[in-house]
């Protein structure tokens, strides 16, 4: 009799271990941000605010990295970018330029966005300024390399910052638009942000 109770006991003690083992695991791998790959980079919206769908493409002019993104909400956010192998990167004959990025934004958010902000930092939350070498191409000969299917106009900044703005359009909820544009750095790191903000009337 004493020595079933041992064993009920022993053998009780290992199931609510393994469930404890299990429960972890199962939190861990939420937790795990995803991370989406093209070429040498990975893309990740572990900072949270939109979510990642799709990546595809090699990051040329003719073959660009296209991140397909969901909006919830209207807030800025953050998408992480990074490479192991900045050694072996190999900007284009179109000096510095590391790749040429497609985002496909859809709507989700409630809410029509009447502009979409994009900024670059070499440091999460510090403003990029001119002389680190990030930017969206700066000050280079953009003609047919930026461009938006719901946007007509965009501006870009590169001080006290690197911004650009895409304006004269409007993106109804459920809807989307797609933004092209190439990013550079004559000094590439091995993770920078692109910060992302779609914007809603004032009034």
């Amino acid at each position: 009799m004493k020595r079933y109770r041992t064993d009920w006991m022993l053998r009780g003690m290992m199931a609510i271990c393994m469930l404890f083992v299990g429960y972890v695991s199962r939190g861990s791998a939420q937790e795990d941000p995803r991370l989406w790959t093209a070429g040498p980079y990975s893309f990740s919206d572990e900072l949270g605010g939109f979510i990642i769908r799709s990546i595809s493409g090699t990051g040329t002019m003719q073959d660009p990295i296209i991140l397909t993104e969901e909006f919830p909400s209207v807030t800025p956010t953050t998408l992480i970018i990074r490479t192991e192998k900045v050694a072996q990167l190999n900007p284009s004959e179109d000096a510095g330029i590391l790749f040429y990025l497609r985002v496909r934004a859809t709507n989700s958010s409630g809410h029509p966005w009447v502009e979409f902000e994009f900024e670059l930092q070499e440091q999460l939350n510090v403003p990029s300024d001119y002389g680190d070498g990030l930017s969206f191409y700066q000050p280079g000969d953009k003609r047919g390399m930026i461009k938006s299917t719901g946007y007509g106009t965009f501006s870009d900044d590169f001080e006290p910052y690197d911004r650009m703005v895409f304006r004269d359009g409007k993106i109804d909820p459920g809807f989307g638009a797609s933004f092209d544009f190439p990013i550079a750095d004559f000094t590439p790191k091995r993770v920078f942000y692109l910060v992302q903000e779609p914007r809603i009337p004032s009034s």
